[in-house]
């Protein structure tokens, strides 16, 4: 049974476990941000960054250990302005292709939804290659849905690919006002004709 983690500080041993599960996930063609491989200095770097979010308040960084080693993470951070203070981003899902079919994707995703709404934030958001159909279709089944789609906008070498962004609403608190939820409320904003 794989064990979650919530990590504010990560040592050595555990830096090279997530690196090689960032390594090898982009080695094997994984949609993450990386363009080739990264070093273990540019994870090392990476993860320096997200544990202070973590110490901060702003993220939370999870991985998934099955018999004792790290074979997947992932994260959330806060939005990054006062109107968005309230939503979390969802990002670089992972997991190592060894442990791929154990259903870690699921867990951590299930785990940082968790983990969101019972800090008290409101959405979580992510984005997703249009081409990444099982990611997609694992993050319908815990909930989200698509609200956009910008054609050809993640660029990997020559090839260009849909940036899907899908979202899933955690609960609001007593008392608010939902403006923009249906078309023509006080939150949107009518069409432009011509």
């Amino acid at each position: 049974m794989p064990e979650l983690r919530w990590l504010s500080e990560a040592d050595d041993t555990l830096r090279t476990e997530i690196h090689a599960v960032v390594h090898d996930v982009v080695a094997a063609g994984g949609a993450v941000g990386y363009h080739s491989p990264p070093s273990q200095d540019r994870v090392s770097a990476w993860l320096d960054i997200i544990l202070k979010q973590v110490r901060d308040g702003d993220a939370a960084f999870v991985t998934a250990v099955v018999d004792g080693v790290t074979r997947a993470v992932g994260a959330w951070r806060r939005g990054g302005t006062a109107v968005f203070q309230h939503r979390v981003e969802i990002q670089q899902i992972m997991a190592h292709p060894s442990a791929r079919g154990l259903g870690l994707g699921r867990l951590v995703v299930q785990a940082l939804v968790d983990n969101a709404r019972a800090a008290g934030f409101e959405i979580a958001m992510l984005g997703v290659r249009g081409n990444n159909h099982g990611a997609i279709e694992l993050y319908e089944s815990i909930g989200f849905r698509e609200c956009g789609r910008m054609p050809n906008a993640i660029a990997v070498g020559t090839e260009r690919w849909d940036d899907v962004w899908m979202f899933l609403p955690l609960g609001y608190p007593e008392g608010t006002v939902l403006n923009g939820s249906k078309p023509g409320g006080l939150g949107s904003s009518p069409r432009r004709n011509g």
